[in-house]
């Protein structure tokens, strides 16, 4: 199905690959033998041992533990989790309404688990490397890949629980890794050790690469970019997780590694058309707003095992089509509301959530039809499967509406959409950094230092990008009423607040959201309100409640705290 030059992702056999891991508080893989000398230094080796660790970050992942995170992403205003009931994924509920969380749930551990299995694989690579003579001509630039890596790896980690260990040592031995601390660093340094990782492989990355699945110069400009973004706003009293400085220092470095010609130089730029990057056909894979995606296939001789497992879940039980989809992570109403638009084609930015949206009567940007299924309207644009009020499309008879999501999905009748058991897969990439978002970083970044004309230039690029992006919503005026309208801003007040709406509407249910609140410290606010709003919609949130500083952050696995020594420290919040 898919016939494109990539590295293959997937399960690898490592056969006598050395993986130098250790058992105990991070469950990592075991080792399954030892390089020779002569190995060591043999570039095909070396080369095997890097895949591997490239390959970890699709075979390590589950359905139920996403590195896209969408499954976290639940606790947002986004979407809601989904699925039968509240009991369907229980521990998932709890998180969506921020009570009854125990350090003891087992998907608190298993992502940690998963991602610090994923450090582990890289490290060997990175130590394997590191023993290379210099002649290997490639050694810099694998390094740099493995590091960038690295960052990746421990970014979603610091993202979903703040203080963690950082495995930065590839030489660590077993009773070095039960020494390590969780506060070891300040936040800020935390962020700091990541963007480190990355400031090497900016320099050592080349501009293009071969293999699409490998990481280039600009991939590693985007994610500094979003790191120090991170670590501009400041959290550093370790008795909250309040904003304490927003660093002007920070944010120019956001703006450096946002500088348009380090991305055009590798032929990356705006799709001309936002739904491009949501495509599974092979000739939309890649594209040049895809600065580096994870990537999947189907024609690879592993059976079905590179296939996209990780969005399994969110396919909706449509009868006789795709009987026994689980239906999650649904979008929210709210979303649904912040996408309309008035008479002059601009959002309701400070109050968008006082009506539901209303397809009859509503104007709307064009990215909600691109972003949500809604009823009334065709299911992934196939008009043999029109959307209804009904069992199809909600698991839970409307419990959590009856919204679909649409970037994660594919049409079921387009061969696209592979069944194995109980679950459903793709061979569609997940892009990781897209330049629509590095657009953004440089816009809020810009916003925060008094430049709002620039900053509303880059939100109307995406804007007039969005208002092109019609191709498949061919006939969704005439046929479904759809009232489409959407038009660039003409004045720069109150930018900030209006690149923080254009980020929730480009990037929706691309689990961007809770984190971005959490980064701006609204997530008290915001997810609040809400709760409350909401209730009327979603009866689950009628005893919800966000507490701050707590919920902000998972917390540390009593597993891990147990297994650690008692080396980690539990976060804020009276876990």
């Amino acid at each position: 199905m898919k016939a494109i030059n990539k590295i293959v992702l997937g399960t690898l056999s490592l056969c006598s690959l050395l993986l130098t891991s250790c058992d105990g508080f991070l469950n990592q893989d075991t080792p399954q033998g030892i390089l020779s000398e002569e190995q060591v230094n043999d570039p095909q080796y070396i080369d095997n041992i890097c895949i591997s660790a490239y390959a970890v970050f699709i075979s390590a992942e589950d359905v139920n533990s996403s590195f896209s995170m969408w499954n976290f992403d639940v606790r947002s205003d986004d979407a809601y989790k989904g699925g039968i009931s509240e009991n369907d994924g229980d521990v998932f509920h709890q998180l969506e309404v921020s009570q009854g969380i125990m350090t003891t749930n087992w998907n608190i551990n298993d992502m940690w688990v998963r991602l610090y299995n994923c450090l582990s694989r890289v490290n060997a690579a990175i130590a394997a490397l590191d023993a290379m003579d210099d002649g290997y001509e490639l050694k810099a630039q694998r390094l740099g890949e493995m590091k960038f890596l690295r960052a990746y790896g421990h970014f979603l980690l610091k993202r979903l629980y703040k203080n963690i260990p950082f495995v930065m040592n590839p030489k660590m031995k077993q009773d070095e890794y039960h020494a390590l601390s969780n506060t070891q660093y300040t936040n800020d340094e935390g962020w700091q050790l990541i963007a480190d990782d990355l400031e090497y492989a900016y320099k050592v990355l080349p501009v293009t690469q071969a293999d699409k699945g490998r990481p280039t110069q600009a991939s590693a400009a985007g994610l500094l970019a979003k790191v120090y973004l991170y670590k501009a706003y400041r959290q550093d009293d370790p008795a909250t997780h309040q904003i304490t400085e927003i660093n002007k220092d920070d944010l120019a470095k956001v703006i450096t590694y946002t500088e348009e010609n380090i991305y055009t130089a590798g032929g990356y730029g705006l799709e001309d058309d936002f739904h491009n990057n949501f495509r599974p056909e092979p000739q939309y894979e890649n594209g040049k707003e895809s600065l580096w995606a994870m990537q999947y296939s189907t024609n690879d001789g592993t059976n079905l095992g590179n296939c996209n497992w990780s969005y399994g879940l969110m396919v909706p039980g449509i009868e006789g089509v795709t009987d026994g989809g689980c239906d999650f992570y649904k979008p929210s109403q709210n979303l649904v509301n912040a996408f309309r638009t008035n008479a002059e084609g601009l959002p309701f930015i400070d109050n968008f959530n006082d009506k539901d949206f209303d397809a009859k009567t509503d104007n709307a940007d064009p990215r909600l039809w691109l972003t949500v299924g809604i009823a009334g309207f065709p299911y992934e644009f196939n008009p043999n499967l029109i959307m209804s009020r009904s069992k199809n499309w909600s698991r839970s008879n409307g419990l959590y509406g009856y919204h679909v999501t649409l970037k994660h999905n594919v049409d079921p009748q387009s061969g696209y959409l592979i069944r194995s058991a109980l679950w459903f897969g793709t061979p569609m990439n997940r892009i990781v950094v897209r330049y629509a978002d590095v657009m953004l970083m440089r816009a809020e970044a810009l916003a925060q230092l008094g430049r709002d004309g620039e900053a509303i230039e880059l939100v109307n690029q995406l804007r007039n990008r969005a208002s092109r992006s019609i191709g498949m919503l061919a006939g969704y005026d005439t046929n479904y009423g759809a009232k489409i309208r959407i038009k660039p801003y003409t004045d720069n007040t109150n930018a900030l607040a209006k690149v923080k709406m254009e980020r929730r509407l480009e990037l929706a249910m691309e689990s961007e959201r809770f984190f971005d609140l959490v980064r701006w410290g609204e997530a008290e606010q915001v997810i609040n309100k809400y709760y409350v709003e909401e209730a009327n919609d979603c009866r689950i949130y009628t005893t919800a409640r966000f507490t701050a500083n707590k919920n902000e952050y998972l917390p540390i696995p009593h597993e891990q705290i147990a297994a650690s020594d008692n080396h980690y420290t539990q976060n804020i919040g009276g876990w």
